[in-house]
């Protein structure tokens, strides 16, 4: 059962829009392409994620730039990528 958030994305922006994403998991080099198959299944395109590692190297922040159709998108991907094992934030 998926939480239903509440947002006010639909507020603060104009559909569509770039909307940028921050998964912070940890440091494991499936990371990105785990961020981008989810990406891809909710929002297909054409990804190139950053990815900054933390200073003691345990964590991963991967930051990508992604085009949003409505509120409800924003929050089925921070809900996506919020369920991927390795991940421990989405900002």
């Amino acid at each position: 059962m998926s939480k239903q958030l509440n947002t006010k994305f639909d507020e603060y922006l104009d559909f569509p829009c770039q909307f940028p994403f921050k998964i912070l998991g940890l440091a494991d080099p499936s990371l990105p392409d785990m961020v981008v198959a989810v990406l891809q299944e909710y929002a297909p395109g054409d990804y190139s994620p950053t990815i900054k590692p933390s200073s003691k190297g345990t964590y991963h922040a991967v930051s990508v730039s992604v085009t949003v159709t409505s509120k409800e998108h924003i929050e089925t991907l921070y809900s996506k990528l919020g369920e991927l094992e390795l991940v421990k934030y989405v900002l």
